[in-house]
């Protein structure tokens, strides 16, 4: 109903109203663009100057720019276009909370959160749903999981999206045994359980490796009928898998009415984790005449098993096929490669795939040079090493460093070694036993042992190994007798000991 043409409304009254209406259809148009330049082109910087043209910009042109801000990766942005909100003097609805929360957490700012709960009370929106998941994900994250979960109790209103919120909490918490117990809560309280609900379920099961927890939940999707849902399927799939029930997992998956690329990778990386090379072959053999067209992961995942079968043929194929549907720049693609070639004895092929690679992360460096020092290139290995410390775009991790090692080992560069383990911050066993192998493969013995003693690392199996190899390549019997004296009993070194006496 137009509101100037009410017979009830007094004549005197009318110019102010149209000039208001006026000013409203004026701010209604220009926020309206302010919600499409914010969705749809990002020009953020323009649409802010837009909105500080209007005089009377509503809620909902704010909460555009709220969310655009936040979806273009810029918390902090979102929180200004808050601040500036407040001091136009807009009032934010139900919306514009969660998103100023989640934007609050992103920047790890736990006071506005709990400013913004007082808020929510104030405005009478703690009851909406939203509202209380974005607090009770602040409270969780920022002040611990008790606080989440307290606010949780507290909660006048408990939907799905608040039930998944803590269970979600939980596994961030690496709490899954908590997060199923919560689950089983819902299902006595009949709360409602949905696929989200479920796959984050699911989850916990597989951290907890629980088979029996793995059935329950299995049961509840059926009860449910969410069994068909794809997201639980493949869930309840990667379930079973984890649980180390590849039985039940194969005749889940033979089972499953409709199977996605993420169902048949899943299926492979579970047969690839457990050494059965082969069947991961037939089935991404099988993937591709079903026309499931494979993707990165599932190539990645696969090319494992043909460097452990050494299937040259294979692998030279699903890289061709890798070359054809265009993922030869996806990294994760191109690092699998180089460590199939590397690892099937190929390793010219692996240079060849790392020479061509546009851009290199610290995986495929480590690739590189673990496969060179694979075949016995530990100078060469060495030199790619210092190739990428000049590289300020990659830095070498734990793993980087145990190749260099074990590159510096085969090649008999001990002072390298040494400049390179003394580069390691935080050194673990594999280090020590590396650099134990360093000095014991160039006779350096006494070295060795000081090395040794000075560290305490005498009763781990990797190190008592590595000591006993170098003993064994100088035929040093009567320090491997000495070395066989220090009293202890795991099977690992009295395996060591017995291929050095036998």
């Amino acid at each position: 109903m137009d509101v100037l043409s009410s017979t009830r409304m007094p004549s005197f009254l009318k110019p102010e109203i149209s000039n208001c209406t006026s000013q409203c259809k004026r701010s209604l148009g220009r926020s309206s663009h302010v919600k499409g330049s914010a969705r749809c082109h990002g020009e953020l910087a323009l649409t802010r100057k837009v909105l500080d043209e209007i005089p009377l910009p509503d809620t909902f042109a704010w909460n555009s720019l709220i969310h655009t801000h936040l979806s273009n990766r810029d918390p902090g942005g979102a929180l200004s276009i808050y601040h500036h909100m407040m001091m136009r003097g807009a009032r934010p609805d139900r919306r514009t909370l969660p998103r100023v929360l989640t934007a609050s957490r992103i920047c790890g700012d736990l006071f506005l959160g709990k400013q913004l709960h007082g808020q929510a009370i104030k405005l009478g929106f703690f009851d909406e749903h939203y509202v209380i998941t974005a607090l009770i994900e602040i409270y969780g994250r920022l002040d611990g999981i008790e606080a989440g979960k307290w606010l949780f109790d507290k909660s006048p209103r408990r939907n799905s999206v608040a039930w998944t919120m803590i269970l979600k909490l939980y596994l961030l918490e690496n709490k899954p045994e908590l997060a199923i117990n919560l689950f089983y809560q819902m299902v006595e309280l009949n709360a409602r359980i949905d696929s989200v609900v479920l796959i984050t379920a699911a989850g916990a099961c597989g951290l907890l490796k629980s088979v029996e927890h793995g059935r329950r939940v299995h049961q509840v999707a059926r009860k449910f009928q969410l069994e068909s849902d794809i997201l639980v399927s493949n869930s309840l799939l990667k379930m079973h898998i984890d649980c180390e029930r590849m039985e039940d997992a194969r005749e889940f998956f033979n089972q499953m009415q409709i199977k996605d690329v993420i169902s048949w990778t899943e299926i492979i990386c579970g047969y690839v984790k457990k050494g059965e090379f082969n069947e991961a072959l037939k089935l991404f053999r099988k993937m591709n005449m079903d026309g499931i067209k494979a993707d990165s992961l599932s190539i990645s995942s696969v090319l494992p098993a043909c460097a452990r079968t050494v299937a040259h043929k294979n692998g030279k194929e699903i890289h061709g096929y890798s070359l054809r549907n265009g993922m030869d720049n996806d990294l994760v693609v191109q690092n699998a490669t180089m460590d199939m070639y590397a690892k099937s004895g190929l390793v010219d092929y692996a240079l060849k795939v790392f020479e061509r690679m546009k851009k290199r992360d610290v995986i495929s460096w480590t690739v590189m040079i673990s496969g060179l020092s694979l075949h016995g290139k530990g100078e060469i290995g060495v030199e790619f090493f210092c190739r990428m410390k000049k590289d300020q775009r990659v830095e070498a991790d734990q793993f980087t460093y145990a190749a260099v090692l074990h590159c510096c080992t085969t090649a008999c560069k001990v002072e390298e070694g040494k400049f390179y383990f003394n580069c390691i911050k935080k050194p673990n066993i594999t280090h020590y036993a590396l650099m134990v192998s360093l000095l014991a493969r160039a006779c350096l013995f006494d070295e060795a042992r000081s090395f040794i003693e000075e560290h305490h690392i005498e009763r781990h199996a990797e190190v008592l190994r590595a000591l006993l190899d170098g003993c064994w390549m100088h035929h040093r019997r009567n320090m491997g007798h000495q070395t066989a004296e220090v009293r202890i009993s795991t099977s690992e070194i009295l395996c060591a000991i017995h291929s050095f006496f036998f």
